[in-house]
């Protein structure tokens, strides 16, 4: 009988690599500028299926040492449901669209959606590597679990590192630009932006009220990311969430030297928010095109 319950050392084993693999979870899972995701049950949500992820990861070594195959089998049926996670937030997200200021865009939710899913795989590796490491170390029990412990927090900070995206500030600047109201048409730094302040009270609200960024890449090749439609969609929402919108809101490139405008009538009337959200827009994986984008800063500096 006593062959099928857990020994002390599997528990010790299974409860410290699932207590490590959440708090990973929990680590990354920070509530920052884009207030997403909300909270309380937002946090919930992601924390309760970070700790099952890390409950997976960290039973597969006690299962596999206890030559129950079997079991480990059902590592399949995991990967389905972090995929599940993916599905559910781009659903979610999808049905908020109508409801937001502007539309985040497919692109940008697209984005939340993988990140969250990859989010779950950093608890379960974790959780999977403390477990290996405490399992396979022949020492004191006490020791090894204070080296799973130090090999966990490790994986954790290269994992996040790794998983670390860029924002439009790593790409470009942005600064202020000036706003003009010509035949009732928009301009920003002499950029044509739109005709539809047809009336006084519109010229009037953009004049007093208005606000605007402009756009400069680093490089001229950084304008396959920063021209794309679901990038400069993904700017205006970040905008807009961040400083609300009373009303009009628009986003247009130049073409000719690849500047990029994001203008607003806000709620808030803050500048320097507005210049510092834009420049943490992160850039949307669809639009890394190129190699130096797309590389991994593992220092995370």
């Amino acid at each position: 009988m006593e062959g099928q319950f857990l020994s002390f050392e599997d528990i010790s084993v299974i409860i410290t690599a699932v207590i490590i693999g959440t708090l990973a979870r929990i680590w990354i899972l920070k509530e920052d500028y884009r207030q997403y995701p909300s909270y309380p049950n937002g946090y919930l949500i992601h924390i309760i299926t970070g700790f099952v992820a890390a409950a997976l990861g960290a039973v597969a070594i006690p299962a596999i040492m206890g030559k129950n195959f079997v079991a480990v089998t059902f590592l399949t049926v995991a990967l389905q449901q972090f995929r599940d996670v993916r599905k559910m937030e781009k659903e979610s997200l999808s049905d908020l669209e109508n409801t937001e200021y502007t539309y985040r865009g497919k692109a940008y939710i697209d984005g939340i959606a993988k990140t969250f899913e990859s989010r779950n795989y950093i608890a379960f590796i974790t959780a999977f590597f403390v477990s290996l490491t405490i399992t396979i170390i022949p020492l004191n029990l006490w020791v090894n679990i204070i080296a799973g412990i130090v090999v966990g927090i490790a994986v954790v900070f290269f994992l996040k590192n790794f998983t670390k995206g860029k924002s439009i500030g790593d790409i470009a600047q942005v600064k202020e630009g000036k706003i003009e109201i010509k035949d009732s048409s928009l301009f920003v730094d002499g950029i044509y932006v739109s005709n539809l302040l047809g009336t006084d009270n519109a010229e009037k609200l953009f004049k007093e009220e208005g606000m605007a960024v402009v756009i400069y890449p680093n490089e001229n090749h950084f304008r396959i990311n920063l021209d794309n439609f679901g990038q400069r969609q993904a700017a205006l929402f970040e905008a807009t969430r961040a400083l609300g919108n009373k009303r009009y809101h628009f986003t247009r490139k130049d073409y000719e030297q690849g500047r990029v405008v994001i203008t607003l009538v806000p709620i808030k009337q803050d500048i320097d928010a507005l210049i510092e959200v834009v420049k943490k827009c992160p850039l949307l994986e669809s639009t890394k095109k190129s190699h130096s984008v797309m590389k991994t800063n593992l220092k995370g500096e």
